[in-house]
């Protein structure tokens, strides 16, 4: 009796690995038609791993490491650090700019338990720490707005600036159902840029993605907003479904010291459809607060 339940095991650890393997070679196949679709590398920077209580994030720095500003890039729900490739390249010239997996999306390992947002925030401080760059100027993108503001309220004095592009979940509508079909509603109007990218991303986060979304959905950003202490730019493509603009508008006037932007003819994911516009006006914004940081002000010289 014992033989056939270790035997059951055995099958069912050798069939999750066979999974897996598949589950890798898709995305590494979408990843190389990403690669000749848009002439971007997906992965050409220094690679680094690290591990604070029991969960990894894998890290990707680009750039220059010499420059006195770090822009530190949080993905959201279903992606990875690798949606950030085309910021990345607009950034890395006068920044060293660090992409991040947080664990269990991309390349970084599904720990043991899915983490609370609560619990990655504390991670991505604890990473924040050990690059040792002072405070950073911080995105997140849709859940990753989440993970970020936690952050700032947990964990003062590592963040010196906050950029929230298309904040999640819009407490109105706190329900799984809701969110996918928002989801799909705003991917109907996406390039195909956008659906490879997205395609690539969740092919390697479905496994778990329905305690994640749990997880996403159970936090409450709206009670950490008005608790946010640095400055912050709020961030919305004008047709993005499932952040709606009544949320929108809710989130810049809850956060203390808070500027928005929108922008025009962008959907949800409006960083991977083209960074131009949101990296514009990031730029444009830090320019505008040179007391405000670390050298940030150089930039425009």
């Amino acid at each position: 009796m014992a033989t056939d339940g270790l035997d059951a095991r055995r099958v069912a650890a050798a069939a999750t690995e066979r999974i897996d393997e598949t589950v890798d070679a898709a995305a590494d196949a979408v990843d190389r038609a990403i690669d000749e679709a848009t002439g971007v590398p997906t992965d050409d920077g220094e690679i680094e791993s690290f591990t604070h209580d029991g969960a990894s994030v894998i890290a990707e720095r680009r750039g220059d490491a010499s420059a006195s500003r770090t822009l530190v890039l949080i993905h959201g729900i279903g992606m990875g650090r690798k949606v950030f490739a085309d910021l990345s390249l607009r950034a890395e010239e006068d920044a060293l700019v660090v992409a991040i997996d947080l664990p269990g999306y991309g390349e970084a390992p599904e720990p043991p338990r899915t983490p609370t947002i609560e619990r990655t925030a504390d991670l991505v401080a604890a990473y924040l720490r050990h690059l040792g760059r002072g405070p950073v100027i911080l995105l997140g993108h849709s859940m990753g707005t989440q993970v970020v503001t936690e952050v700032v309220v947990r964990h003062p004095g590592t963040v010196s600036h906050l950029v929230l592009v298309a904040p999640t979940v819009d407490r109105h509508h706190r329900h799984a159902l809701t969110q996918l079909m928002r989801l799909g509603r705003d991917l109907l109007g996406e390039s195909a840029k956008v659906l490879l990218l997205g395609a690539r991303e969740y092919l390697r986060a479905v496994p778990h993605l329905r305690r994640k979304m749990r997880a996403m959905l159970v936090h409450r950003p709206e009670h950490a907003y008005p608790r946010i202490d640095v400055p912050t730019l709020v961030i919305r493509g004008e047709l993005d479904v499932v952040v709606p603009q009544e949320w929108f508008e809710e989130v810049v006037a809850a956060i203390p010291d808070a500027s928005s932007f929108v922008v025009e003819g962008h959907h949800h994911e409006t960083l991977i459809r083209d960074a131009e516009p949101a990296g514009t006006e990031i730029r444009r914004w830090l320019r505008a607060r040179p007391d405000e940081a670390s050298g940030l002000d150089r930039e425009a010289d």
